[in-house]
């Protein structure tokens, strides 16, 4: 994307928490009661969960703790997806982005409160959905956006032609670009997590009254099992986009060299390399490289036909 498309795209996170903060501080401080005009009503509500309730029946640290970093590290795999999507995609990364800022507005709730406020309700007094608020609404208009566009634009992600057989063309660098970044990961991890799991085991064993070992083992134990299944989420994408930034680098002078090879051996090629690529300047050189063997070709038969004649 251009610049001008981020500062769009962040517009548009930015503009839908905004829209979501206001609306529940309004919600909060005028709904009370249960309130229907038609199939719409009111009610205020704190769901402890995430969506519709989902995961409320966490305890209660390891489920702030859990739903509130899964949004940073959303918003982590947001960065990633848009940077490797190797075509522009309009409606798949403006769903990405009202989609996430729908959820940065319930994860800055649950940071604020420990929980979501909800108020809107669709249905009747006896009969009526489970309480919702705007960012709710408006994540399902990035989910049918991103749906849609996978539908429609499909082929752009997953096109037939102009596609590598492999992802490792070039194992042993690949492997090397893969390792240096997951192990630059791995020791993030590692010392973010002795820094964390000591900082909080210093402070429950100084704030503590009795006994700390069983204060411990209610906070330490969800944080380490939440910790662990974020850690491993973090490494697994890293990873991943370790292995597709590697075949960008890795494939275009894997193609380039297969033309050279074609090229001496007199059959004479288009090198196209795929969206994405690094080096796109190859496909530049390669015509020229064409266009000047072409010549010399022309030349060297023109000089045949001379001295055949004489």
């Amino acid at each position: 994307m251009t610049r001008k498309e981020w500062y769009l795209n962040f517009s548009i996170i930015g503009s839908i928490w905004l829209v979501d903060f206001l609306t529940k501080m309004v919600a909060m401080e005028h709904i009370r009661g249960l309130k229907f005009w038609g199939p719409f009503g009111v009610v205020l509500h704190f769901n402890p969960g995430a969506m519709l309730g989902a995961f409320s029946g966490l305890p209660p640290l390891l489920r702030i703790v859990s739903l509130s970093t899964g949004g940073a590290f959303l918003f982590f795999i947001y960065l990633a997806i848009q940077y490797l999507i190797p075509v522009k995609a309009s409606a798949l990364r403006y769903g990405m982005s009202i989609l996430l800022g729908g959820i940065l507005g319930n994860v800055t709730d649950r940071i604020l409160r420990g929980s979501v406020t909800d108020f809107l309700l669709i249905g009747s007094v006896s009969s009526s959905t489970p309480a919702f608020n705007v960012a709710d609404a408006i994540q399902w208009v990035g989910y049918l956006l991103i749906v849609y566009s996978l539908v429609k634009d499909g082929n752009l992600f997953w096109p037939d032609k102009n596609i590598r057989r492999s992802l490792w063309v070039n194992p042993s660098f690949q492997m090397r670009y893969v390792g240096m970044l997951f192990t630059m990961g791995a020791c993030f991890v590692l010392i973010s997590g002795v820094f964390f799991y000591t900082y909080l085991k210093v402070t429950i064993d100084a704030i503590v009254i009795g006994s700390a070992p069983a204060v411990e083992e209610k906070f330490l134990i969800p944080f380490f099992i939440t910790y662990s299944v974020i850690a491993f989420g973090f490494l697994l994408l890293l990873f991943i986009i370790g292995r597709i930034l590697s075949h960008r680098t890795a494939g275009p002078l894997y193609a380039f060299e297969k033309f050279l090879e074609d090229l001496l051996q007199g059959k004479n090629r288009k090198l196209k390399l795929r969206a994405g690529d690094d080096f796109q300047h190859l496909e530049e050189l390669s015509e020229k490289l064409s266009s000047i063997l072409n010549e010399k070709f022309v030349a060297a038969d023109s000089d045949e036909v001379i001295v055949e004649k004489k």
